[in-house]
């Protein structure tokens, strides 16, 4: 992964024994298509007092694999991950889908007489999404960052109902400063993307991110947040065919006052 090697670079183990040690789990994602995410995470985490690696040995966590039905690919993925992951006190993820992969369904992957149902378990067992381990885990109870501006959130399928991810991002938020937070009517409504779903049934998919975009659109908000790019990038590419101005971001951008960058779906001119 491109961006793991970049990180490893720029990230380095903390000696100090009170420092919590975290491995980055970057995700393929933010790996491929938005980078930013991934160091957004690393200051996020840095900042309040972590110990960051990001190892080499990542790739995907098996999700669309697993989705598909494909045990076998499912299994090697999740072996080489819990292989490049378990020696940390904690695991996090600036994604609710693969944290959700890790942490509920790694353990249904491999049978009870196989060794590596409990690793797959202990692994399961601290892993978080980045922003449930800043607020339930570390206690992080607000944030340094500005932006001026109205934003309204996204629940991810996965962030919500897997992870219960819903008032944490919202908590931090409330601290930026400058930015106020308006809620869409529907915010945990899918938004149609769903990795292969969007793959298999286009036309559904596209009926439901328009539902998603309307709602969105409906608040008069400047700016799109949510904790899982596949979503964002979803709701980003149909903001853009629909020659809308409402911006797209990561959360973990916002709250690590990280946002230089163009919004998702925005080109660098």
């Amino acid at each position: 992964m491109f961006l793991t090697a970049e990180l490893f670079k720029l990230v380095t183990m903390s000696a100090p024994s009170e420092k919590h040690t975290v491995g980055l789990f970057v995700t393929c994602l933010v790996d491929l298509f938005r980078p930013s995410v991934g160091f957004a995470a690393v200051k996020l985490l840095e900042d309040n007092g972590c110990a960051v690696a990001v190892p080499r040995a990542q790739t995907c966590c098996g999700q669309p694999a697993h989705n598909a039905g494909d045990k076998k690919n499912a299994q090697d993925l999740a072996k080489q991950t819990i292989q490049a992951l378990e020696g940390f006190e904690f695991v996090v993820a600036p994604s609710g889908s693969c944290a959700g992969m890790i942490k509920k369904h790694y353990p249904t992957l491999f049978a009870e007489s196989d060794p590596w149902k409990k690793r797959a378990d202990n692994l399961a067992a601290k892993t978080y999404e980045l922003i449930s381990f800043l607020t339930d885990v570390l206690k992080v109870k607000k944030v340094e960052a500005q932006l001026q501006g109205t934003a309204t959130y996204h629940d991810s399928c996965s962030g919500l109902r897997e992870l219960g991810i819903k008032n944490q991002p919202r908590k931090l938020l409330k601290t930026v400063k400058g930015l106020t937070v308006k809620e869409a009517s529907q915010p945990e409504a899918c938004c149609g993307f769903g990795g292969l779903f969007s793959i298999k049934y286009p036309d559904i998919s596209n009926a439901i991110v328009t539902a998603k975009t309307d709602d969105l659109e409906s608040t008069q908000a400047d700016i799109v947040l949510g904790g899982d790019l596949g979503c964002l990038m979803n709701i980003a590419g149909k903001l853009k065919r629909q020659d809308s101005n409402l911006q797209v971001r990561h959360v973990a951008e916002v709250l690590a006052g990280m946002t230089d960058k163009p919004a998702i779906g925005e080109g660098e001119g």
